[in-house]
Order: structure tokens, then sequence, then C-alpha cells
């Protein structure tokens, strides 16, 4: 028998919305700061999930270990929160499934990484702050993912029991913190997914490539 599903929750970068382009603005913009040329586009984008720590990587070739990383790290935090919402919007398919959801009486929620000081004013940009049952950032509670601990916090805001609910993400800290809470996992392959992923040793108990699928794949499979 199906196992009753009474909510889904989604990672934010590279799950349920395409913030990519907006992190890789603000790469470029601190790259010209610093009298660099540009990075393409196709260069940043599977990174992203990484947060500050991997653009500064690609962007700069420093890491945490570095004497400036954390002034670079503020600069960048600093230009990508003035360009938050430029072109970040939800992935195509997502704002229909969120739709069905609603109609369907699923709660859905949002558990990440991204720290609250960003998460907050991108969801109100995106009129998503009040549409979600629960917003849990990589701030609000310790440990992050992939311990389970945020999803487990998701899921006692929103009323929510974890062996009921979907988890949503496109790297392997995601997958990881919903088998430890118990939840379904779907590996979003449309997200930012790196050459060096290998995404079969992650055991997600279903692997999208596109948004769209969740509607019908979820339904067949977990409803």
């Amino acid at each position: 028998m199906k196992p009753t599903i009474k909510g889904v929750l989604f990672d934010l970068d590279g799950t349920l919305l395409d913030t990519a382009p907006d992190m890789a603005l603000a790469l470029n913009i601190q790259r010209e700061l610093h009298q660099l040329a540009p990075l393409p586009y196709s260069e940043i984008r599977p990174y992203v999930s990484h947060g500050a720590i991997a653009m500064l990587r690609i962007g700069f070739g420093i890491d945490t270990h570095d004497t400036n990383f954390n002034a670079m790290r503020e600069q960048y935090l600093h230009i990508y929160g003035e360009n938050i919402a430029v072109r970040t919007k939800l992935f195509d398919g997502l704002a229909e499934f969120l739709h069905k959801l609603k109609t369907a009486n699923i709660q859905w929620g949002i558990v990440t990484n991204k720290p609250e000081f960003l998460t907050k004013p991108l969801l109100n940009a995106l009129g998503l702050d009040k549409e979600a049952s629960t917003v849990v950032s990589g701030d609000t509670i310790e440990p992050r993912k992939p311990n389970p601990a945020p999803l487990f916090a998701a899921c006692k805001e929103a009323g929510l029991i974890p062996t009921q609910c979907i988890y949503v993400g496109d790297a392997e800290r995601d997958i990881a913190a919903g088998r430890a809470a118990g939840m379904k996992t779907v590996l979003a392959k449309w997200g930012y997914i790196t050459p060096d992923d290998d995404t079969d040793r992650w055991e997600a108990d279903l692997t999208l490539e596109q948004p769209r699928e969740l509607m019908s794949m979820l339904a067949q499979k977990f409803g």
C-alpha cells in the first residue's frame, strides 16, 4: 500500500527556485570590482547549491583558510543581497505543482541551508513567504543538513509527521537528511548537479529529470 503523503518539503536553491542566474550575476559583479573578467554562466551554475564558499572558490580561487576569505564572503553576500530577485524564479512547472498541492490539502514548505537574511527577502520578493507552511533556513536551527534536525523542525512547525512527508532536493546532503528523517526522498536532477556528483550513490527513492514530472510521478509512486 502506498504511504499517505501529507507534506512536501523542498530545498530552495536548485530545487524550488532557479537562483543560479542571480548568484552568478553577483559573482561576476564582484569579479568586476576586482578587475577580473566575468565567468561564463555555465561554469558557475553547477556549484550554486554550495553557496558563497563555492562561489568564491570558483570566482577567486580562495577557500575558508585564506586570510581574506571572510571579507570577500561578506562582499559577495552584500552584492547578492542587492540583486537577490533580479532573474530568480520558480522552475518551470513548480507553480502548477504548488497549486496542485494546495488544492489537494497537502502542505508544502522549505528547508534550506541558505541563511535567513537571504531566504526571507527572496521569498518575499517572489510572493512565496505566505504560501509556505514552514520555512527553515540554514541558521534557523543547528546542525544544518545533512543532519535531519532542520527537517524535524519544519515538520514540528507545520504539524506534520516526517514519515508522511517527501523531501525534494538537488544535493547529496538533501537526500541524506531526508533519509535520516524517515521521509521519502526525491532527487531533483534539474538542479545544480556538479560533474563529479555520483547521484546513484545517494540512493534517493525517486529521481526526476524535470520539475513537471512531479505531478504525475509523485502521484504514481507515493500518492
